[in-house]
């Protein structure tokens, strides 16, 4: 099993020793550094490949979320800390998770588990499969909703929109919850034809009936176009 190398950032001793703990008990989690605000990360992480990041938000000189939005290729995020109010900016910038201390053993393992399943997606073998814009048009991913498991086809997905740890994934011809974060979906699926559009929605450009100021319709609903992603998706329909 290949291990995760992790990066705990987090300017209380006891917290940084919480989590280490917790990963020592996960075989595939490797601990490769401890650090007691921002600027220390930044020179492991010019120095080796860092997969996760536990990271703090209140820290000194340089809080977790500003450091954040410093990075161009961050890796994946876990956000601990005990301030409930940072949650939406922290989802805004595409952490994994957020952690609000004091967390337990079973709510770490279950937010490690996120990161994984997306980490596991970005390292297909090449013989799986063609590159995500390849992917041929009756291409399709089964996905668990509760006790049932549903056979998606990529050409019958509307939009998906994120719901907290899980996912609305909106068809032609029914709507399935499922535990699963959008980041995975977006890993999944080819971005040339279901672009993210915003924080919170994946679209089907197919599908897409009418660009409206910042919204798109496709059937009877309105997606927002989010300002990150605006340029992105401009590019997506350009018009003669």
């Amino acid at each position: 099993m290949t291990k995760i190398k992790c990066l705990i950032i987090d300017d209380e001793p006891l917290a940084q020793r919480v989590i280490e703990k917790y990963a020592q008990d996960l075989p595939f989690l490797e601990v490769v550094g401890k650090c007691n605000q921002a600027l220390e990360a930044m020179e492991i992480l010019h120095q080796q490949q860092i997969d996760l990041m536990f990271l703090d938000i209140n820290m000194p000189r340089l809080s977790g979320i500003d450091f954040l939005k410093t990075m161009k290729h961050a890796p994946l995020v876990i956000i601990t800390t005990a301030y409930a109010e940072y949650a939406l900016e922290g989802y805004e910038l595409d952490v994994v998770d957020y952690l609000m201390k004091p967390f337990g053993f079973e709510r770490f393992v279950k937010s490690v588990h996120k990161a994984q399943d997306v980490l596991s997606s970005r390292n297909l073998p090449e013989d799986q499969g063609m590159a995500r814009d390849q992917i041929p048009e009756d291409q399709f991913v089964f996905v668990k909703s509760g006790k049932k498991t549903f056979k998606v086809n990529f050409n019958d997905l509307l939009y998906i929109e994120a719901l907290g740890d899980y996912v609305k994934i909106f068809t032609a011809e029914r709507m399935i919850v499922s535990y699963l974060s959008l980041k995975h979906i977006e890993s999944i699926l080819p971005p040339a034809r279901f672009p993210r559009i915003h924080k919170s929605y994946i679209i089907s450009l197919s599908k897409v009936e009418m660009i409206e100021g910042n919204q798109v319709r496709i059937k009877d609903k309105f997606v927002p176009i989010g300002s990150n992603y605006k340029m992105e998706f401009e590019k997506l329909v350009k018009t003669g």
